[in-house]
């Protein structure tokens, strides 16, 4: 698994939660020049992208996300970040890491739950 991301759970509608996805040894020489997207795959649903950021830090988001969601990354750790606030139902899904094109293999994500 070249991408595994963690920090995913049960969380009440409102709350907050911070994803990691740290990569491999395998691309450690490259990460830092790699773009890196965070996508979510929901229940009986597409998975889709909900942000980006490119190798310079400057990022994207999806519409659904943007204001709530922030992406951030450490070329040292080898990671990227996702930090979710005032997260609703609607964000339940299994979210991953990978390049925005010309992916890698996929990791098994990170499952978060969003519930009362």
């Amino acid at each position: 698994v070249q991408l595994q991301a963690s920090g995913g759970g049960l969380v009440q509608p409102g709350g907050s939660l911070r994803l990691s996805c740290v990569a491999s040894r395998a691309i450690f020489s490259v990460f830092s020049g790699y773009d890196m997207g965070w996508y979510r795959q929901a229940p009986g649903k597409q998975r889709e992208l909900v942000a980006s950021i490119d190798t310079a830090g400057s990022t994207t988001y999806a519409d659904s996300v943007k204001g709530r969601f922030t992406m951030s990354r450490n070329n040292s750790r080898k990671t990227v970040y996702l930090q979710m606030n005032s997260l609703n139902p609607e964000d339940t899904a299994v979210y991953y890491c990978n390049r925005p094109s010309r992916f890698l293999p996929w990791g098994r994500g990170t499952l978060v739950t969003v519930s009362s």
